[in-house]
């Protein structure tokens, strides 16, 4: 059986973009006639038959509109500071979207060691993310946004902050709940996870005068890509259509 060549058009414009079409004659050798599937990262995949191929310019008609079923409930949004190294947040990045949200978004926090990040680059890993994975939808990417302005902006559903702090360091009596315990199939959920240094603790306290409610990603201490790959995994577990 042939394998089917994925490729992401968002506009299903009859025209692959530019840098799609050159990976489609350059790289896989694709000629007039073959047959691709095509995404438009907003739940529907195509079937479509190339027309014309040359390096810069691949145009194709539409075989067949295939909407794809949801793989999972509610909304899952997660929002991390960037990392020092930014290849372990675009590590974090490709493999969160195999594994499947819906929202991406880049906090600058008080202890953050990178306040810019080239959304750019994240885009098109997100996008190669998606087509490997067969993935229906794109997550929507945000660019840096300032944790306070984040925390501001009212959500629907359940809002969680991850931290390292004890709850008496936070002025709390009650522990922590892991966030797996509380998280709530159906429910739009937006996840917190601070940079290596942690949030700090006006900031968890700030949280949770806006409804953020802290929890545990367990008892291991997790590099920020990781625990923030973890929480996307947990939202994914409680939230997947089998």
């Amino acid at each position: 059986m042939k394998e089917v060549r994925f490729f992401f058009d968002p506009q299903v414009s009859g025209e692959l973009p530019e840098d799609e079409a050159r990976h489609a004659v350059r790289v896989l050798r694709l000629e007039a006639g073959d047959e691709v599937c095509l995404m438009d990262g907003r739940g529907s995949f195509y079937r479509a038959r190339l027309t014309a191929a040359s390096n810069h310019h691949c145009c194709y008609e539409l075989l067949e509109a295939m909407p794809q079923p949801a793989t999972w409930q509610g909304h899952l949004h997660l929002a991390m500071a960037p990392t020092k190294l930014n290849e372990r947040t675009e590590w974090m990045a490709e493999k969160a979207t195999e594994i499947g949200l819906d929202e991406l978004t880049f906090l600058n926090c008080q202890f953050s060691e990178r306040r810019t990040i080239k959304t750019e680059r994240i885009e098109k890993i997100i996008v190669a993310a998606m087509k490997q994975s067969h993935k229906a939808t794109l997550p929507v990417l945000h660019e840096m946004t300032p944790f306070a302005h984040f925390i501001r902006t009212e959500r629907e559903g359940d809002c969680f902050i991850c931290h390292c702090y004890d709850s008496s360091d936070i002025g709390e009596e009650s522990r922590k709940p892991h966030l797996m315990d509380v998280l709530r199939p159906g429910i739009p959920t937006t996840v917190l996870v601070g940079p290596e240094g942690d949030f700090s603790i006006d900031e968890v306290r700030m949280a949770e005068s806006f409804g953020y409610r802290s929890v545990t990603l367990g008892r291991s201490r997790l590099r920020t890509e990781t625990a923030a790959l973890v929480a996307v995994h947990m939202m994914q577990l409680k939230n997947q259509i089998l």
